[in-house]
């Protein structure tokens, strides 16, 4: 898609072919489409199964969060909305967990989940947007050399904190697991 694409109809929402309709005030106060991402369990959460086998569905983790965003999913069990902002890792959702679901471990990363710049991207539509740059604590998404706007992450830098995510008015960044964003 290039800027030929985008135009602005009577109601005065900026629109792309294939993309969900963005107001201003949605781009200019990071307010856009919140991305479709996949279920991510709390930092330094057990394997899946293991997870689900000890996890009570007691909510203190999600109670715990001083950064309010983890929330309770369909099951009864705690997910990290990146849309809802940034994760420090501060680790109160792993200490309040009483069944071991959560097990903060000094020497393993909290999870292996990275940040991805999909081709919804407005910088790579030729828009001028660093929302998600702007935002990164880890100064992780970089520009690529030579290419109008387009951005990319870093996955060596990444935390997968999440706060990239919600800043973004195209709902353009998503996570993954490392070993997928990497390839």
């Amino acid at each position: 898609m290039d800027l030929a694409d985008l135009h602005r109809p009577a109601d005065g929402a900026l629109t792309a072919m294939s993309a969900t309709s963005l107001s201003r005030r949605a781009l200019l106060f990071g307010r856009g489409p919140k991305p479709q991402q996949p279920s991510i369990r709390p930092p330094w959460a057990r394997p899946a199964s293991a997870f689900a086998d000890a996890c009570t569905r007691c909510g203190d983790c999600v109670a715990a969060c001083p950064e309010r965003v983890l929330s309770m999913d369909a099951t009864g069990r705690p997910v990290f909305d990146p849309a809802s902002g940034e994760c420090s890792f501060c680790g109160a959702c792993a200490e309040s967990c009483a069944s071991g679901a959560l097990s903060k471990q000094p020497s393993a990363p909290p999870w292996t989940w990275r940040a991805v710049v999909s081709e919804r991207c407005l910088g790579r539509q030729g828009v001028v947007c660093f929302s998600c740059q702007d935002a990164c604590p880890q100064q992780a998404i970089v520009r690529v050399p030579g290419r109008l706007g387009g951005l990319r992450v870093d996955a060596e830098r990444c935390n997968g904190c999440g706060a990239c995510v919600g800043v973004c008015p195209a709902a353009a960044v998503r996570f993954e697991c490392a070993a997928e964003a990497s390839s």
